[in-house]
């Protein structure tokens, strides 16, 4: 069976997430990479109706500001303006309360006319984030745990990561519907959530929970795998911003940023956790030092 976010809900254009969808938060909620890939699948698909293919996203903003359970979800979208080079596109997922539709997260998309370089010369790092060497991570669309990096180097063992060094990503994306297609961007528009496991997983685990995502894009990436490496983290009174910056293995895509709330009574500890590549999560017997 196909690994996704969602299913296809039996009646109607809703969604129904699976498993796959429960976030470490609580169990009747969903984790913002499938939230994001919801949205970002809606705004993308409302582009292509347009008959826009010809625009690229370039910015990406959703705004999580109600927990999204696990159950049933809608996704509108309105196109707040469309001009020769640009289009932007608001998205909302919506799910039923009580008999009413309420709304759970927005996103806003960006969508931008490539056209050429100007020849001017202007300054860009040097040094940029690689992803792990492919006897490392193989070249795979399927997707596979992710791979984090550390002081320990490259590996899939959570436990080893759970420390304060800044810490890199490498993810290959998990269809957003199954029996979909998953593109490039909502590949990425998903991944991109994760900037919180590389700018806010420390020593005792993750104690910030996001309220917030914003993904620049100068390009989208090739194929479905794709990197965050910590750029930046700035933290003050339990409100914290972190940058990552994001990548895949032909060079630097953008940005990802999240802001986040301290949450230091529900934390979530990866130190005696690990995952199967079939979705599985389970606890380990002991903590890995």
């Amino acid at each position: 069976m196909q690994l996704s976010f969602f299913r296809p809900a039996e009646s109607g254009d809703a969604l129904t997430p699976t498993d796959m969808a429960r976030s470490m938060w609580d169990d009747d909620q969903m984790h913002g990479v499938a939230v994001s890939g919801a949205l970002a699948r809606g705004a993308e698909q409302r582009v292509r109706e347009l008959g826009r293919t010809e625009l690229r996203p370039a910015r990406y903003t959703v705004d999580l500001f109600k927990a999204a359970r696990m159950r049933d979800c809608r996704v509108t979208t309105e196109v707040v303006r469309e001009g020769p080079r640009l289009c932007l596109v608001d998205a909302v997922l919506t799910q039923e309360v009580d008999g009413t539709e309420v709304r759970v997260a927005r996103a806003s998309a960006l969508f931008l006319l490539p056209t050429a370089s100007t020849e001017g010369s202007v300054w860009s790092p040097d040094d940029r984030p690689v992803p792990p060497p492919l006897d490392v991570a193989p070249a795979s669309e399927e997707p596979h745990v992710p791979f984090f990096h550390s002081s320990v180097g490259w590996s899939q063992s959570f436990g080893l990561h759970q420390n304060d060094d800044r810490k890199s990503s490498w993810n290959t994306a998990i269809p957003i519907v199954s029996g979909e297609p998953t593109s490039p961007f909502q590949a990425v528009a998903s991944i991109a959530d994760g900037a919180s496991m590389v700018t806010n997983w420390g020593d005792r685990g993750i104690e910030y929970i996001n309220t917030d995502i914003t993904l620049t894009l100068a390009r989208e990436p090739v194929g479905l795998s794709i990197g965050m490496s910590a750029l930046d983290r700035v933290e003050v009174d339990g409100i914290a911003v972190g940058t990552a910056a994001v990548f895949d293995r032909t060079g630097p895509l953008g940005t990802a940023v999240v802001t986040s709330l301290a949450n230091a009574r529900r934390v979530v500890d990866f130190g005696d956790v690990e995952y199967t590549d079939s979705g599985e999560r389970r606890r380990t017997s002991s903590v890995v030092e």
